[in-house]
């Protein structure tokens, strides 16, 4: 053994000059301190790059999202998380009753400062007694008035779905008009509402920027902007236009359903790995999945008469107005 570590010696002294007294010169001590940082300046990037959200014990810990994400990387994410979303929600769909676009289009003027719930329940009277867009316009307000009073703003609500009404009635022959520089000059109808007839009434894509949509996209950061039509031009950017109506059912479901407002079921979160707003909700599984609602946890969904795909998964049909 001792033959064998010679050589090694004998390499070092040519590599290394010494000084006259055998020791090493100050040059070679320098380069040894230079390169000592080299290593620990390594191990901590190496840290960085795979930083996880410390989970509480017993829960599997989640990848933070890179802070300087590039854009490339946050199109893969945010498409993603719709995939994910598709299969948790393979049944989502407008929570909106509704038969023919007219309905669609009253039902989601309605559904302002309200839930689609109470709309629901409230839709089968008016449309009974006013089935077209002709009847509507001719209406008597305090008729309407009564019937849709459980809405709230009950009487703005009547003044835009008579004047809507009427404007369908006069100017497109009382037809739902199928583009969206015609629906949005309709009183009471701004680019959601017309997001929504255009998606689901009339099959073309649109991103339905409501509250939930809202609120879950600047959750996980796929943009800061605040404004409904900025926030509306961004998503859309990240997504080809052929998945954008879907994409907004399946983001809104998730909101009503796991991610809330107030207290998100963090952990019972099927995306949790991809979100970076991960542990501001309830991270424990079992108190998590109290927090859940609709068919997810059991209670009735927001439409009186949901589509069997729905029912199928679980889904609880909406009780009628005063049941219960």
């Amino acid at each position: 053994m001792a033959k064998k570590a010679a050589p090694a010696k004998v390499a070092a002294k040519r590599t290394a000059p010494a000084s006259s007294d055998g020791t090493k010169t100050t040059a070679t001590k320098t380069a040894a301190k230079k390169s000592a940082p080299v290593k620990v300046a390594a191990k901590k990037t190496a840290v960085k790059k795979t930083a996880v959200k410390k989970a509480p014990p017993g829960q599997p810990s989640v990848a933070e999202p890179p802070r300087d994400e590039s854009h490339t990387a946050l199109v893969r994410r945010a498409r993603r998380i719709n995939r994910e979303l598709a299969e948790v929600y393979p049944y989502a769909h407008p929570e909106l009753d509704f038969q023919n676009p007219f309905q669609l289009i009253v039902a989601t003027v309605l559904s302002a400062q309200t839930t689609d719930l109470r709309v629901n329940q409230t839709t089968p009277a008016l449309f009974a007694k006013y089935p077209t867009p002709e009847d509507l316009a001719e209406a008597n307000a305090e008729e309407v008035e009564e019937i849709l009073r459980p809405t709230g703003f009950f009487r703005a609500k009547t003044k835009s779905v008579i004047g809507l009404s009427k404007a369908l009635r006069d100017d497109f022959g009382g037809e739902v008009p199928g583009r969206l520089e015609d629906l949005v000059k309709l009183p009471g109808v701004g680019r959601k509402t017309a997001f929504v007839v255009l998606g689901n009434a009339f099959g073309r894509p649109g991103i339905t920027v409501d509250t939930h949509f809202q609120r879950l996209v600047r959750r996980w950061k796929w943009t800061e902007q605040t404004e409904p039509d900025k926030i509306e031009a961004a998503v859309g950017a990240l997504f080809p236009k052929s998945e954008w109506t879907m994409l907004s059912h399946h983001v809104i479901f998730h909101g009503r359903r796991i991610c809330h407002a107030r207290k998100p079921a963090c952990g019972a979160c099927p995306i949790a790995p991809l979100c970076p707003a991960y542990g501001e909700g309830e991270t424990d599984p079992e108190k998590a999945r109290k927090l859940l609602k609709y068919e997810k946890g059991g209670f009735p969904g927001q439409r009186l008469n949901p589509p069997q795909s729905y029912l199928d998964a679980g889904g609880i049909p909406a009780p009628p107005l005063g049941a219960g």
